[in-house]
């Protein structure tokens, strides 16, 4: 057993326990935790596949922004945890055997899988490969994407300042 392999297991296991963790856990803020130990495990698993770049925007985007945009939401709305009925043990049974099931589809799915050779090179200079093909070929929609991004942000300051302007005249 390689390094590699022990620590793509251990990563593995983290990422499907913050995952399991994050449906089992009654507290929303215990949630997100458990979801940012997935995502920063993930990120480990796309280093030990050389593809570093993927791993800093997984850490950035998705540990940092996301995350820290959901505990925004959670915190800013009247969230009641004992209102939540909690499931029956036949369901929480109907749920595992699901998942079982979609294991076991996915391991003889897998088990037998062939794939072709393929070039070794991809992971040189990885970060300067999507930066040029970003910029040359895909220049278009990542631009538009920004403007989208953009007028998301002006519509929802605007729908947050007509929130404020209601409460004020209301009262």
């Amino acid at each position: 057993m390689s390094g590699e392999f022990i620590a793509f297991l251990v990563l593995a296991l983290v990422a499907i326990a913050g995952g399991v963790l994050m449906i089992n856990l009654s507290n929303v803020v215990h949630m997100v935790l458990a979801l940012v130990f997935s995502f920063i495990s993930i990120a480990g698993i796309y280093v030990l596949l050389s593809a570093e770049f993927v791993a800093a925007v997984q850490i950035l985007i998705y540990s940092g922004a996301i995350t820290i945009i959901m505990l925004f939401g959670i915190m800013l709305t009247r969230h009641n945890d004992t209102s939540e009925a909690r499931s029956s043990l036949g369901k929480k049974i109907l749920i595992m055997g699901g998942i079982a099931a979609f294991a076991i589809t996915v391991y003889f799915g897998i088990y037998d899988l062939q794939l072709s050779d393929q070039p070794t090179d991809l992971h040189v200079e990885n970060t300067k490969q999507i930066g040029i093909t970003l910029y040359s070929k895909y220049i278009i929609p990542f631009e538009l994407t920004s403007v989208l991004l953009l007028v998301a942000l002006i519509g929802a300051i605007v729908l947050a300042k007509k929130d404020d302007q209601k409460e004020a005249n209301d009262e």
